[in-house]
């Protein structure tokens, strides 16, 4: 994928940010990190993304060798996705942002319910 990114001069968070910025990247990625997915499983287990923007963020990471995808000889044809030994090397940042997810969304109910 072409990148608007400088590999020589970019600052090190915004190299990390070009693999799996976005919306959709990290939640594809903590999926896959559970095993190997077919496309129709995810699409289910991301159901505010569209197809599109799941295909698209797939083709990424895997341009990126974050994932791999494979391809079956079947009618109807079979793809699944899994991630890589690279991609396995996120685990702990995806985990970290997990956990800060989670002490947020209860910071957040907490304001709520102190409102209500």
């Amino acid at each position: 994928m072409a990148r608007k990114y400088n590999w020589k001069t970019g600052c090190d968070v915004e190299a990390t940010l070009s693999v799996i910025g976005g919306r959709w990247k990290p939640v594809l990625v903590c999926h896959l990190l559970g095993g190997r997915k077919r496309f129709g499983e995810l699409r289910r287990l991301t159901p505010n993304a569209t197809e599109r923007m799941i295909t698209l963020q797939l083709r990424e990471l895997e341009a990126d060798e974050v994932i791999s995808r494979h391809v079956y000889a079947e009618v109807p044809p079979r793809v699944e996705y899994d991630v890589t030994e690279f991609g396995r090397s996120l685990e702990p940042i995806l985990e970290l942002m997990q956990s800060w997810g989670a002490g947020f969304k209860e910071r957040k109910l907490a304001e709520e319910a102190a409102t209500q």
